[in-house]
């Protein structure tokens, strides 16, 4: 079983900028793939975990969806980060339209996607941790039996405060990866 790094996308590692779909509207947030890249290095499979009710609200479709990340994925093993996984979670339960339209076990603070992906890819969650911007991010964490949990914040602009289910908060992604307790986590 392998150790798992859950990230959420939007905020994490590109600019919340609402609702981003198309490649030329995503823009990285710096230091996120050097955070992720040292994340890797360090023996955690990266895994991304996002909601995505912009599918479910016809804002955009599936394919579009898959066409960035396509393009993400590329990227991020250029450098030196590749994912083991992307899940996501395209419902909303009640601003979507059907088959959208539920209150599913896969939207965060539901630990649906993170139980999948620990199924499908022989995820060891107990020494597992999971990198988010919102406080549903770590509950989804906490949920799935995930022992670390970090808030961070939203487009790396300042250190969030900390929730009930986060154990840690950093500014981004880059600076958890920096941090002695990193260092000593990831041993």
């Amino acid at each position: 079983m392998q150790r798992a790094a859950f990230l959420d996308r939007d905020g994490v590692l590109n600019f919340d900028d609402a609702y981003v779909h198309k490649i030329e509207d995503f823009r990285w947030i710096p230091g996120a793939l050097e955070g992720a890249r040292r994340i890797h290095e360090s023996g955690f499979a990266l895994i991304i975990v996002t909601n995505q009710s912009g599918i479910g609200r016809g804002y955009y479709a599936e394919e579009d969806f898959k066409r960035l990340t396509d393009w993400m994925s590329r990227e991020m093993a250029e450098a030196g980060a590749p994912l083991a996984g992307v899940y996501f979670c395209p419902h909303h339960p009640t601003k979507a339209f059907p088959p959208y339209l539920l209150d599913c076990g896969c939207r965060k603070p539901e630990p649906g996607m993170l139980l999948k992906a620990a199924e499908e890819l022989d995820l060891d969650l107990s020494h597992s941790v999971i990198f988010g911007d919102k406080p549903g991010d770590c509950t989804a964490g906490k949920r799935a039996g995930c022992p670390e949990r970090v808030l961070l914040g939203t487009n790396a602009d300042e250190v969030p405060d900390r929730t009930p289910d986060a154990t840690r908060v950093y500014r981004g992604l880059a600076q958890a990866a920096a941090s002695d307790w990193w260092a000593q986590f990831s041993k």
